[in-house]
């Protein structure tokens, strides 16, 4: 769906239909690309990345230029949070001459052969790479979401955990955060390193998980079995055992979007969820909360959602992240 300047006016598209940042028929989405006005009014931040990846691709001519941090991260298929319209990244390693716009930020930085990898025809920084490079330069709700979704990429099949192949791709990010010491943004790598855990199966489960530390929170389980009556198992996303609480982050997905629900109706999805819930409460004799995205923007919001649960928050304690 992609149309370059070019081609638009070679249709006899008005230039000043091309012009036009909110009216005409096209609408651009990197310099001189466009798309059907509306086309990606609809996409999630990762597909409408991925778009505008491809049409600054479209338009480069020779160089080096390699697609890298959250716009490779996107390549590989993670999930990330916190990426809405943020600008395609690239990483330059041999035509300079290249510089950041709207819309398209530039990194000057030398990559070695095995950190370049092609996916669909695309050259990009290898999952590794990537995942340092957003836990180095972006924020921490960005980096952790982004190795969560890395380390569940190499260490989960089905509902399988593999919890010795997420501390051997742990040691491998150590030994690049060791080698990069002194470089900007290390310090962060290092902790978002630490903190990562495949077994978050959501963007909203690691942006919860992180604000929970931000509260003060350090006994924090993920996807915490409990034995359901029919002898299935039930995962519980977070269990905070100094408080004895379940945390789960509650997308509007799986009640809005019909392929999620499964063949079922709202209300059977309703219905299956309070029994599992009430299920869940009764033989742990733990409290449930559940919350979604609004809830989780910030510490204090969610503090404010867990005090409406009656959940204590830890005051004694240091609640900040000082990754230096």
């Amino acid at each position: 769906m992609l149309r370059t300047r070019g081609e638009l006016l070679d249709r006899d598209v008005p230039v000043t239909e091309l012009r036009s940042a909110s009216s005409g028929s096209w609408q651009r989405v990197q310099r001189g690309v466009y798309v059907p006005r509306g086309a990606v009014d609809d996409l999630w931040p990762q597909a409408d990345l991925r778009v505008r990846t491809v049409a600054a691709l479209s338009r480069m001519r020779g160089g080096d230029a390699v697609v890298s941090h959250v716009s490779a991260a996107v390549l590989h298929g993670l999930s990330l949070s916190g990426i809405a319209g943020r600008p395609v990244e690239m990483t330059v390693v041999g035509d300079r001459r290249m510089s950041s716009r709207p819309g398209l930020k530039r990194h000057l930085d030398a990559l070695t052969s095995d950190e370049i990898v092609c996916i669909e025809g695309i050259r990009c920084t290898s999952l590794e790479r990537t995942v340092f490079d957003v836990a180095r330069v972006g924020s921490l709700e960005t980096g952790v979401s982004c190795a969560d979704a890395a380390a569940r990429a190499i260490a989960v099949s089905g509902r399988i955990f593999d919890a010795d192949a997420q501390e051997a791709w742990r040691e491998r990010l150590r030994a690049r955060a060791a080698a990069a010491s002194g470089q900007r943004g290390v310090a962060r790598a290092r902790w978002v390193i630490e903190f990562f855990d495949g077994r978050a199966e959501l963007p909203g489960e690691s942006l919860s998980r992180l604000q929970l530390f931000r509260l003060g929170f350090r006994d924090i389980d993920v996807q915490v079995p409990v034995d359901g009556p029919s002898g299935e198992k039930y995962a519980v996303d977070i269990g905070l055992g100094e408080v004895r609480t379940f945390w789960e982050f509650d997308g509007e997905g799986k009640y809005l979007e019909e392929a999620k629900r499964n063949g079922c109706t709202l209300e059977e999805v309703l219905l299956r969820e309070k029994r599992r819930e009430d299920w869940i409460r009764g033989v742990t004799q733990w409290r449930l909360c559940r919350g979604g995205f609004r809830d989780v923007a910030t510490p204090e919001a969610l503090a404010a959602r867990l005090a409406a649960f009656g959940v204590p928050v830890p005051v004694a304690r240091d609640h900040t992240i000082d990754p230096r």
